[in-house]
């Protein structure tokens, strides 16, 4: 059972619509009672970084999420929800994420030779880590869709994708059982379903 974790940020309905096109069992909520239930666990967001992350410990859901990632389960950070999972955030100010991966969120404005921000569209996925479990179906060069002004760096230890956009982007992590796309899989079409689909029945 996927449980897409409801902070009040977020496109919860294109992803339950896309998990449920997958055939997962996927539930919303806020509730830490109903999340305990979920098997794996999805971390969604869109909008600012230091909204989110104070909307995400205005519920206490930062914990929950901290210690169900240590405890083992599953977790899928989407868009500013994998940006959630690094140590900070220089978003508009110095903001502390969750801390689950090493790296900063960092602007790219002024590193993009003159490409438009936000970066919006759809672009090739170069695949760094031929173990990973989250790309387990897809293949080298596959197109999905972006949109963010903002990415990680120093995260080698956990960098499973790239993309290039007048550098390289940091398109996807993936470290034990934590997993995240810069990405909106649930926008990418059939390649961001098999994205979907080997977190939820793969071996991540």
């Amino acid at each position: 059972m996927i449980g897409i974790i409801d902070y009040g940020v977020g496109n919860l309905f294109s992803l339950t619509s896309s998990f449920k096109a997958v055939g997962a069992d996927v539930f919303v909520s806020g509730e830490e009672k109903e999340l305990l239930k979920a098997e794996k666990l999805i971390l969604p967001g869109v909008g600012a970084f230091g909204d989110a992350a104070d909307k995400l410990c205005s519920t206490g859901l930062d914990k929950f999420v901290i210690s169900q990632a240590e405890k083992g389960v599953p977790l899928l950070g989407i868009c500013l929800g994998m940006q959630l999972l690094f140590e900070k955030s220089y978003e508009y100010g110095e903001h502390e994420g969750l801390g689950l991966l090493k790296g900063q969120v960092v602007p790219m404005y002024g590193k993009v030779n003159g490409l438009k921000l936000p970066h919006m569209g759809w672009n090739k996925l170069h695949l760094c880590k031929p173990e990973s479990r989250l790309f387990a179906n897809t293949n080298e060069g596959e197109h999905v869709y972006f949109v963010h002004s903002f990415c990680a760096e120093n995260c080698e230890d956990s960098l499973a994708a790239v993309t290039e956009y007048g550098m390289a982007v940091t398109a996807a992590v993936e470290k034990e059982n934590i997993y995240g796309c810069q990405f909106h899989p649930e926008k990418s079409g059939e390649a961001g379903l098999k994205i979907l689909k080997a977190f939820c029945y793969g071996k991540a």
